[in-house]
């Protein structure tokens, strides 16, 4: 009989459904391609536990149903554990190493070091191997066991606890296994687990012992195997984190660089990798994900095919949609070491982990995580905290989690083949909308006019424009793609509002690679609306864009003129202004300075009779920048003037968040005056206020880089070179950071002049 009361081993299991297709043991042996010496074995019990490939040929063989198959495959199984872990000798042998390890170096010191630590009275020295599925805890604990043996005189023993079958190892059945690999006499092992474990306790305490307990399921399991003061030693390996044991020393394994990576691949490839593509194989490595598991199927099928071309593989590796199928080899399935961690997981967190696989950004918060999950957010942190507990979830900083690329494609998988069919049409729908409406609140709450904009129950809490701006940055990627989602399923008017949100934030994030896709989108979701006052607004945002440093002046001008168009056949008079003022400056970049003025003086003077005196504040600092660049610097100073008495004039009307943000631009365009006319001493401290008042408003962009800048000029012609150098270091920073590497290249050499 097998494991189970009643249920049939799995010899006659097999015996009845050959003899119910009346196949003699010959035939059945042609047919699977099993030799019938090995099929008379199975039938007497004589071996309970064939290998998948064995039981899966069997199945096709004799045609059997899912339901029968699965059985079989289950007995089959069982009867594997059943034989570890109750055979009468070798008992907990130390399984053999690969020969291609490679990687886990400082891993394999801190376990070196672990051997010869001290242990406090009364507390074992225990080591922690934690990570995720396809890390290879099994294979560095082994790896380090055997390195470490000649340390243990008294033996070095491994039990496969089976953590993640269906029936683990009760702690009894493994004390036993151990002590009788002790070396006690079966009738001298006491029955009493506490009796047990002391005996095993004390053996340890006696005895130069290394015991390795591979896949342990959880804290209560492993506790009564944990040793207590003395030489012994204990490793384990686990999925999870098992935070509930006391005084052990933790290990968490990652996945390996893509240098050890390619390191291992080619291991395993041997002298094959000589022979294939270089680049393929890195490429290889890469879409492995560091996961030595992955990394053994895909070098093992390569290895076991000559024919196969590295390059080739690495293309079907590329395509998201089949790349989970590529890693299988013999036996090997990595999607069935995720499925193991899988399968313990309670049915509420399985549903969160195969939901979250919609959302579409590298990583998510719980909030979020709670909207895919379709369940309030406190029950969102308990599945949230069991998937981080089995690896297959990772946790970083401010509370945000991640996937690793491999297993969102099997938490993919998992949705689409077990998720009911309603949640799998209104999920992705749910968390877009979620997305693009929080982000529409969220960018609101820079929008002059605004203030603290409502939220609905259902989305984020922002209770602060930081707090705003924090949840933007943070999760850009998710918005952006539910962006474009909206975009493909034709939901425009969530498109063009996510868009228009954004206009006033996008000032404190200037040099964000997203806000030309952002107002494109914008634009065409306006087009589809058939709004052109929207369209021209989208337009000239997009010339912003193409106008912060470094400049497109071509792309700029082709963008206002189309503003200019649509918003002079539709009346939009704001934006026929705001399509002058940009048209400014790409103008005065082209050297096209008479026309760049008169840009500038419509879009000033329309701004103000429209009442718009926030945007006639620009248009005067527009003005200015044209008369400067005709060396008309006494004049530019006037527009300047004029320009910073309004922002500092708290009844001139302006927006104060935004009179906050132009006065230190203004205030730097009057010190660059100063400086052009000789007043050297009034531009440096006219330009040292501008610095402050950025810094005070953490704003770190071009206007900062420009500023610091000019005074380390200022510096370098007066001789003060130390400050000068300085200055130039930290402008070279911000201009990194905004991506404009000219600029950063320019003042790095000012910096180091004389090095």
């Amino acid at each position: 009989m097998g494991l189970l009361t009643g249920q049939p081993g799995f010899g006659e299991a097999l015996r009845a459904h050959r003899r119910a297709g009346r196949l003699t043991l010959e035939q059945l042996a042609g047919m699977s391609g099993v030799s019938a010496r090995t099929l008379s074995d199975l039938e007497r019990g004589h071996s309970k536990g064939p290998q998948h490939r064995t039981v899966t040929a069997l199945a096709d063989a004799l045609a059997l149903g899912e339901g029968a198959r699965r059985q079989l495959v289950e007995l089959a199984r069982s009867g594997r554990l059943r034989d570890h872990w109750s055979r009468p000798g070798g008992l907990c042998e130390l399984p053999r190493m690969v020969d291609d390890f490679t990687g886990r170096g400082t891993e394999l010191i801190w376990l070196s070091e672990l051997v010869y630590a001290e242990s406090t009275p009364g507390v074992g020295v225990v080591g922690l191997i934690t990570g995720a599925a396809g890390l290879g805890k099994t294979s560095f604990a082994v790896r380090a066991a055997h390195a470490e043996r000649p340390s243990f005189p008294g033996g070095v023993f491994f039990v496969n606890l089976f953590g993640m079958s269906p029936h683990p190892v009760g702690a009894g059945d493994a004390l036993r296994m151990l002590l009788r690999a002790f070396g006690v006499a079966d009738q001298q092992i006491p029955g009493d687990l506490p009796e047990r474990a002391a005996l095993y306790r004390s053996l340890l305490r006696e005895n130069r012992i290394l015991v390795v307990l591979d896949d342990a399921a959880s804290e209560e399991q492993v506790r009564p195997l944990l040793p207590g003061s003395g030489v012994g030693r204990v490793l384990i390996t686990t999925r999870r984190l098992l935070a509930g044991l006391e005084g052990v020393r933790r290990l968490v394994l990652g996945p390996l660089p893509l240098s050890r990576s390619m390191q291992l691949l080619t291991g395993i490839l041997g002298e094959r990798a000589a022979s294939d593509d270089e680049a393929a194989l890195s490429r290889i490595a890469d879409l492995c994900g560091g996961l030595p598991l992955a990394l053994r199927i895909i070098g093992n099928r390569l290895a076991s095919r000559p024919a196969w071309d590295a390059d080739e593989l690495a293309r079907r590796l590329a395509r998201e949609e089949s790349r989970l199928d590529q890693f299988t080899a013999g036996d090997l399935k990595i999607a069935n070491a995720f499925g193991m961690s899988y399968e313990q997981l309670a049915e509420r967190a399985r549903r969160l982990f195969r939901r979250l696989a919609v959302i579409p950004g590298r990583d998510f918060d719980a909030a979020l995580a709670a909207v895919a999950g379709g369940m309030p957010i406190e029950d969102a942190w308990q599945a949230l905290d069991d998937l981080v507990d089995l690896g297959l979830l990772h946790d970083g900083t401010a509370g945000r989690y991640r996937f690793h690329d491999l297993v969102r494609l099997f938490a993919r998988d998992r949705f689409r083949h077990d998720e009911p069919s309603p949640g799998r049409e209104t999920i992705t729908p749910t968390v877009t909308s979620w997305l693009l409406h929080t982000a529409t609140t969220a960018g609101r709450w820079f929008e002059p006019g605004y203030g603290r904009p409502d939220r609905p129950a259902d989305l984020a809490a922002l209770s602060t424009a930081d707090e705003a701006e924090q949840w933007l940055r943070a999760n850009v990627g998710n918005w952006m793609a539910a962006m474009r989602t909206a975009a493909d399923d034709g939901r425009h008017t969530l498109v063009l509002d996510c868009a228009e949100s954004m206009h006033w934030f996008s000032d404190r994030w200037l040099h964000g690679p997203h806000w030309g896709e952002v107002f494109t989108r914008g634009a065409q979701a306006a087009a589809a609306l058939d709004d052109l006052p929207a369209q021209a607004t989208q337009l000239n945002y997009l010339a912003w864009v193409q106008s912060v440093p470094p400049s497109d002046p071509h792309t700029v001008l082709r963008y206002t003129a189309q503003a200019l168009e649509l918003a002079t056949r539709s009346g939009a008079e704001v934006q026929i202004a705001w399509a002058h003022h940009y048209s400014q400056k790409a103008l005065s970049t082209l050297g096209r300075h008479d026309e760049a003025l008169d840009a500038a003086s419509r879009a000033a003077e329309a701004f103000k009779v429209l009442g718009d005196i926030d945007s006639h504040v620009q248009g005067l600092v527009g003005i200015g920048n044209c008369l400067r660049d005709q060396e008309r610097y006494d004049e530019a100073l006037e527009q300047y003037r004029l320009a910073r008495s309004l922002v500092e004039d708290e009844k001139s009307g302006m927006t104060p968040h935004i009179a906050a943000l132009g006065r230190p631009v203004v205030i730097i365009r009057i010190g660059q005056i100063l400086a052009l006319l000789g007043r050297r001493p009034e531009a440096l401290a006219t330009l040292n206020t501008a610095i402050g008042l950025l810094d005070d408003l953490h704003v770190s962009n071009f206007w900062l880089a420009q500023a610091l800048e000019d005074v380390a000029a200022l510096h370098a012609e007066d001789g003060r070179t130390d400050q000068s150098r300085h200055l130039y270091t930290r402008a070279a920073q911000v201009y990194a950071a905004a991506g404009d590497s000219e600029a950063r290249d320019r003042c790095h050499a000012l910096a180091t002049v004389g090095d």
